[in-house]
C-alpha cells in the first residue's frame, strides 16, 4: 500500500481495519508517520488512547552551527598534518599546507 489514491492522486490513509477487512483509505487530515500515512482517527497517539502532541517549537536556532568537538578535532589535525606533525600521504599533506595558507591570507 503506498499511500496514495487509486489513480495515484490524493494521499490516503494507510490503516489497516482488520474487522471490515479494508484500508481506511481517508484523505482528510492525512499526516505521514513512521508507519505510513495516517487520517487524525488512526495515527499512533488515537490508536493508543493518547491525546495528540502539541507542535513544538522545533529545534534551536544554532543547532546545526554550532560546532561539535568533533569538528574542532577535525581543524586540530588539518593543521597538525600541515605542519608535518602527523603522517600523512604527500597528496594530503600538500593539500593541508595548501589550506593553511589560504586561511591566512
Amino acid at each position: 500500500m503506498s499511500g496514495l489514491g487509486r489513480g495515484g492522486g490524493r494521499p490516503e490513509c494507510g490503516h489497516w481495519i482488520g474487522a471490515e477487512d479494508r484500508y481506511c483509505r481517508a484523505a482528510e487530515g492525512v499526516r505521514p508517520y513512521q508507519q505510513g500515512l495516517r487520517c487524525p482517527l488512526h495515527t499512533p497517539a488515537a490508536l493508543a488512547g493518547r491525546p495528540e502532541s502539541p507542535p513544538g517549537p522545533g529545534l534551536p536556532a544554532g543547532a546545526w552551527s554550532t560546532p561539535s568537538p568533533q569538528a574542532a578535532s577535525s581543524l586540530a589535525d588539518e593543521r597538525a598534518v600541515a605542519s608535518g606533525k602527523r603522517r600523512s600521504s604527500p597528496a594530503v599533506y600538500r593539500a593541508a599546507q595548501a589550506a593553511e595558507r589560504d586561511r591566512h591570507r
